[in-house]
């Protein structure tokens, strides 16, 4: 959040027909905007409060404008929030997806002439949701507020409040009642922002197509509902964006305990085609600005991140925690015959001196010096093609206490990890891109009999242009 700070100016005691409420007000100076807070309730060091971050829609809140659901949305907010006895409503000063007012009553008369509510902002000059989240952090902080569950069909805001140090817990959804006049602005919510709503209640008001049927208004993948309802025909669920991470490390902690070895999560970005870089040897950027916060987010969730010794040389990465709050995770690199140079920014710029497993007949001397500059090295077995075991690597690192690896790639680990079915959960990222470059999984000889595994419970979500998938590795045998 940077030089972003607040200033709470004033508080007092607001009776409604809800509850006896709390109405806070803060100043932004940055913004030069006052913002609210509207609370019921004890809020301080309570973990998973009812939440509500509503952004101002004068039309909407006030006239009870039928072209939106925001007035609907405050209410059906406020009325949670009664029934639990407890929980906030952060106002925003950020009217028409802070574009303001005048600019949003532009963006009307264009809807009105048939652009819908993302291409009006655009030929105004704007982006399609410009609202930040900052503040509504910076408000539930000082509120004392740990965690939230949060009330919102917006995976953006979860997403955003998380990155800016907020845990969500959970989604509470605030289905939409669909009219003739809403239909057409809640359909772009779900097409173009991925807002989390149900197809089924849009039956019988979305427009006619010259054909006389519906017009088809999603892809088999994308999101449709905030309950856990089938998708199409493929099986696949919507993540509950809260729920994600804190599963991995439940299963993590309970893993470890009945194995005494790491629990593993593969984690990477690949193009649509399955590539992870264009060519070997040659870095590629593919997930955007969420992907990336949600890589850094389990990395804290994870005691270590393993990565082998061609991506080090190849991408020279840092592999530290940046883009969230949180603990760095251990570094491992899988190294057989210690290539690993010194001038790596795993050994000058990360917090913790970096592992590097090697073979048995791996040169002392170059040990030495590696060790000499600060990393440690662990020498395990290898396998049948000279590469580190990793069933023998993962071994060891639960007697060192670790709990729980995060394998990054490159290829080579990422197939070994699949081949020797040490996997226990895949969080795969997926851009929208074709780069016809390297595979992240690799094929193996014939003689190797490698088996790959079927995925099952499979949960996705959207972040940004992004699909991530979250899903178990199931292995048959023969």
């Amino acid at each position: 959040m940077g030089e972003l700070t607040i200033t709470r100016l004033a508080q007092a005691r607001v009776p409604t027909v809800e509850g006896e409420f709390q109405l806070y007000l803060y100043l932004n100076r940055q913004h030069t905007g006052e913002h609210l807070a509207f609370v019921l309730g004890d809020v301080v060091n309570q973990p998973e409060v009812l939440v509500r971050v509503h952004s101002e829609c004068f039309t909407g809140d006030v006239l009870g404008s039928l072209r939106c659901d925001c007035g609907e949305q405050l209410a059906q907010a406020l009325q949670r929030i009664g029934q639990e006895g407890a929980g906030i409503i952060i106002y925003l000063r950020q009217e028409g997806r802070g574009i303001g007012l005048l600019d949003k009553l532009r963006a009307y008369n264009l809807q009105d002439q048939g652009y819908d509510t993302v291409d009006a902002n655009l030929l105004l000059g704007h982006g399609e949701d410009e609202r930040d989240y900052a503040t509504a952090a910076l408000i539930l902080q000082d509120l004392g507020v740990p965690s939230v569950r949060l009330l919102t069909n917006n995976p953006l805001k979860i997403a955003s409040l998380q990155a800016y140090g907020i845990p969500v817990a959970a989604r509470v959804p605030l289905p939409p009642r669909v009219t003739a006049e809403n239909a057409t602005y809640l359909l772009t919510k779900m097409q173009r922002m991925r807002h989390l709503l149900n197809l089924d209640t849009f039956a019988g008001v979305l427009p006619v197509g010259s054909n006389g049927s519906t017009p088809e208004p999603l892809s088999l993948l994308a999101p449709t509902t905030g309950a856990l309802n089938p998708v199409g025909t493929a099986g696949w669920l919507p993540l509950n964006p809260g729920e994600g991470i804190a599963a991995l490390v439940r299963q993590a902690a309970e893993h470890y305990r009945h194995t005494g070895r790491p629990f593993v999560t593969l984690s990477y970005a690949q193009s649509m085609d399955g590539s992870i870089a264009a060519r070997p040897g040659q870095p590629l950027a593919l997930s955007g600005a969420q992907a990336m916060t949600l890589t850094h987010q389990l990395r804290v969730a994870h005691d270590a991140i393993l990565v082998g010794i061609g991506t080090v040389l190849a991408d020279n990465p840092r592999l530290t925690v940046r883009l969230v709050e949180g603990k760095n995770p251990q570094p491992i690199v899988a190294d057989s015959r210690l290539r690993f140079p010194l001038s790596a920014n795993l050994l000058c710029q990360h917090p913790l001196a970096p592992w590097i497993a090697t073979g048995e007949q791996a040169d002392a001397d170059r040990q030495q010096v590696l060790e000499a500059a600060g990393a440690r090295v662990l020498r395990v077995p290898m396998n049948a093609r000279g590469q580190v075991n990793l069933t023998a690597l993962l071994e060891r690192l639960g007697e060192l206490g670790i709990r729980s690896v995060m394998v990054e790639g490159g290829a080579r680990i990422i197939t070994s990890c699949l081949a020797e079915r040490l996997v226990n959960h895949i969080v795969l990222t997926m851009a929208p891109r074709l780069v016809g470059g390297l595979r992240a999984v690799r094929r193996f000889a014939r003689a190797d009999a490698v088996h790959f595994p079927r995925l099952h419970n499979l949960r996705y979500q959207w972040l940004e242009d992004d699909l991530v998938l979250w899903c178990d590795p199931a292995w048959e045998e023969g």
